[in-house]
């Protein structure tokens, strides 16, 4: 996906809510919690790992200001759910999204496919550049494993670990070069990064914008299954603080 948004499931009312109901908040305040910034309980990624920023369930006035506090006057903020923003908040992004988890993926390792490194994140930015799956940004690949497959030494493809809720691990940038698409790889790099997830004890999950209609039928081929729609927004916060 592309934009001011990222993919985020809705948190759902109630207090037991499922990790999986507000991914971002439940990585940030578990698994993720070392790369935290918050300020009360509006937390994000520090802007070179991750857009990502979140709310709790059913976020009060004072989640807001803190929001606001976090990213400052102006910003851009992606959300999803939560309620609705204070008066004066400028919602400039509506989207529709599907959350897909996994079922029956035939998760296996991949001799071909091998760990990213640092070093390696120069060619996976130019190759994300090419390809346009979603955010990635200088620090991203500290997430988690991320796994590419080369052809004369370049990188044509990849795929690796994003949001990581209690118990569960979102699959992410899976990207294949123009000129190498339609031989699979994405499909084997997907199934190494699962292999590598339930090695773990954990389970796979996937977000995509529900008009990718092509990702999510391969997605489900794969073996995942719809778990959820969710809806992406991009909120402005206002200049002028004192309209919140």
């Amino acid at each position: 996906m592309t934009g001011p948004v990222v993919e985020i499931a809705a948190p759902s009312a109630g207090s037991a809510a499922h990790p999986l109901d507000n991914p971002v908040f439940a990585s940030l305040t578990g698994p993720h919690a070392h790369f935290s910034e918050c300020r009360g309980r509006a937390v994000r990624y520090p802007a070179t790992i991750s857009p990502f920023i979140a709310l709790p369930d059913n976020p009060d006035a004072e989640d807001w200001s803190n929001l606001a506090a976090l990213v400052g006057p102006g910003a851009i903020v992606p959300l999803i759910g939560g309620g609705q923003p204070p008066a004066g908040w400028e919602v400039v992004f509506l989207g529709s999204g599907v959350q897909l988890v996994d079922e029956a993926v035939i998760a296996s390792s991949d001799d071909e496919a091998m760990r990213l490194t640092m070093d390696d994140v120069p060619e996976m930015l130019a190759l994300i550049d090419r390809t346009k799956p979603g955010p990635f940004l200088p620090r991203t690949i500290e997430l988690g494993t991320y796994l590419g497959i080369r052809r004369g030494g370049e990188l044509i493809a990849m795929a690796g670990e994003r949001l990581h809720p209690p118990g569960w691990t979102e699959i992410s940038a899976v990207c294949t070069d123009a000129a190498y698409r339609g031989h699979g790889l994405g499909t084997r790099l997907v199934h190494a990064v699962a292999h590598g997830i339930r090695q773990r004890g954990e389970t796979p999950f996937m977000h995509a914008a529900a008009d990718n209609t092509n990702a999510i039928r391969l997605y489900e081929s794969l073996g995942f299954r719809l778990r959820r729609k969710v809806t992406f927004q991009g909120i402005q916060i206002p200049a002028d603080r004192s309209a919140d």
